[in-house]
């Protein structure tokens, strides 16, 4: 159980409208009821970068007294610089009774872009918990990255001291499910996970790489799940070629998934000469969207630039086969119209619609993103082809789908 109250001046006075010693009070009935429910209670002194040092002492050491067994110095509104926040768990040690026989941990935001160097600095200081997310999602500007602070305890590991037991070669595939999930792709120049993390494009440093790769990565890409060697696939790989493929990537699947992913494969290879790493992973992690209520059995578009596109679009509903045509401001629009007018306008609003590339090339997999509203239900919707009509057409009915299964 994990149990929070506020220590500083201002979110007392201001938001919980308490004394310091009613605080006090409440800390102890919290955590003692907590602990009498549950053997591991975690207490966290909310705002503590701005709470008097003094008073936190005291409020820490009222937890540890009522049993808690980790106690949590969060950096609640991403305030502290690396050397205070340091200075600030070395404090907390020296001062708070008992402090040495329960768990101290640090949560850090990133307000100021400071969280993952302010948990660095916590552990540094001794903190041996670290309250981390993956790529840092989080309330406001988020909290500090998973794989940035793991990875800074990997690379720096004489400098730190300290392990955490994470399986690397499952990083990189974490992260993209997180953004797969949430409907977001990384920052070209995100640590670690971004698709630029270990390009190089400077002479200078490609001569380097050639030469010795420790010139220029700190990291091996590979210990991520990102193999140097880039094996291309193609009409003519093997299924265990595919297999082997998606083992030095880090991935898990079954033979089933292992089937459905080497026939989308060949699928694939018929529109595009070569398929890498990125039109792998893309198939392995998007090979539920086409499923649902509606399944896409054809599209036929007409556009110009004189006059309203229109598209004739058939949708499967179980051994239905529906067939609607419609008018739209360009392709995309009107194929939504007339999906549409197949499914009842299920939508009632789409917040976003996003396009990016997967993979590199002219024939490059084109992903789209939509995010769409019924009611009070946001979902997002996925699609992926080398056509970009057909990848928006995909996407639209993931998200319809959804909305539908939340009826």
């Amino acid at each position: 159980l994990h149990v929070f109250i506020a220590t500083s001046d201002l979110h007392m006075s201001r938001k919980l409208r308490m004394t310091p010693d009613q605080v006090l009070e409440r800390i102890d009935d919290a955590v003692r009821y907590a602990a009498s429910l549950c053997p591991d209670v975690e207490f966290s002194a909310e705002d503590a970068t701005r709470s008097d040092r003094a008073f936190l002492a005291r409020a820490l050491a009222a937890a540890v007294r009522a049993g808690a067994t980790t106690i949590n110095i969060p950096d609640t509104v991403g305030y502290a610089a690396p050397n205070e926040f340091a200075d600030l768990i070395r404090f907390c040690r020296e001062t708070v009774p008992g402090l040495d026989r329960v768990c101290l941990s640090v949560h850090c935001h990133n307000d100021l872009g400071l969280a993952v160097a302010n948990t660095l600095a916590g552990i540094e200081a001794g903190a041996l918990q670290a309250e981390c997310t993956v790529n840092g999602i989080g309330e406001r500007a988020g909290n500090a990255a998973l794989e940035e602070v793991v990875m800074a305890l990997h690379v720096r590991r004489p400098y730190y001291r300290a392990e955490t037991g994470i399986a690397l070669r499952r990083i990189n595939r974490a992260s993209r499910q997180v953004y797969d999930t949430i409907g977001q792709t990384p920052s070209l120049t995100k640590p670690i996970v971004g698709l630029n993390a270990f390009a190089h494009e400077s002479g200078i440093h490609t001569h380097g790489l050639m030469t010795d790769p420790s010139t220029y990565e700190i990291m091996d890409p590979a210990e991520l799940g990102i193999p140097k060697v880039r094996i291309v696939l193609g009409k003519h790989s093997g299924k265990h070629a595919v297999a082997e493929r998606l083992t030095e990537m880090g991935y898990l699947y079954t033979e089933e998934e292992l089937n459905t992913c080497y026939q989308r494969l060949m699928e694939l290879s018929d529109q595009k000469k070569y398929i890498g790493d990125s039109d792998l992973e893309a198939i392995l992690l998007n090979k539920r969207r086409a499923e649902g209520t509606y399944r896409l059995e054809s599209f036929d578009v007409h556009t110009n630039k004189f006059t309203s596109s229109t598209c004739v679009i058939k949708l499967r509903r179980e051994n239905e086969v529906v067939e609607e045509v419609s008018l739209g401001r360009g392709p995309i629009n009107a194929a939504y119209n007339a999906i549409d007018k197949i499914t009842g306008h299920i939508c009632e609003e789409m917040r976003s619609y996003q396009i990016h590339s997967i993979s590199d090339g002219n024939d490059a997999l084109g992903e789209v993103t939509v995010k769409l509203r019924s009611g009070d239900r946001f979902v997002t919707g996925r699609g992926l082809s080398t056509d970009i009509i057909e990848s928006s057409i995909l996407a639209y009915l993931n998200g319809i789908n959804k909305l539908i299964d939340m009826q």
